[in-house]
């Protein structure tokens, strides 16, 4: 994926990226300015078309988000048919994120976002888990701040405790 109209590509994003752009948030205006900006090919980046199928299964099973206006959201990412959507989840692929989860002890989703990254030439994963950190071959971003990303988790301690 270095030719091709997105030409190189500086990192991947994760779900945790996305999920706070599906429902009314502290992150949300900033979630869904940066998904924008990686959309509109701004920034260079791909968002794997299966986290858009993560973010639905977090947004709405355990957070508990309203299913059409979460469906909303998703599939008016995809259907800008940017080509930083990237839909290609290959076998060889698969078994190079199995390998990365199990040598390194993270999650196989995970394991496919580094496996991803260093498929395609990048350093980056954009995300707010700090598990990825330990894996020294990419490097973790969130590209919020700080002070919001606590607000956001605080937020969603609090919105979990009402839906229980």
């Amino acid at each position: 994926m270095r030719s091709g109209s997105l030409g190189y590509v500086e990192g991947v994003v994760d779900v945790s990226i996305v999920v706070p752009a599906c429902f009314d948030n502290p992150l949300k205006e900033r979630a869904v300015r940066f998904l924008g900006e990686v959309l509109a090919l701004r920034r260079r980046a791909v968002i794997p078309v299966t986290t858009i199928l993560g973010a639905y299964h977090i947004a709405t099973r355990y957070l508990r988000a309203p299913r059409r206006a979460v469906k909303r959201v998703l599939v008016g990412m995809l259907e800008t048919r940017s080509p930083a959507l990237y839909p290609q989840v290959p076998p060889l692929l698969v078994e190079e994120a199995l390998d990365v989860a199990t040598t390194y002890g993270v999650e196989s989703w995970d394991g496919y976002l580094i496996a991803l990254a260093q498929s395609l030439g990048a350093k980056t994963i954009y995300t707010l888990n700090k598990e990825l950190g330990k894996v020294r071959e990419v490097i973790t971003v969130s590209p919020f701040p700080q002070q919001e990303v606590s607000e956001y988790h605080q937020y969603i301690r609090a919105l979990l405790k009402t839906r229980q």
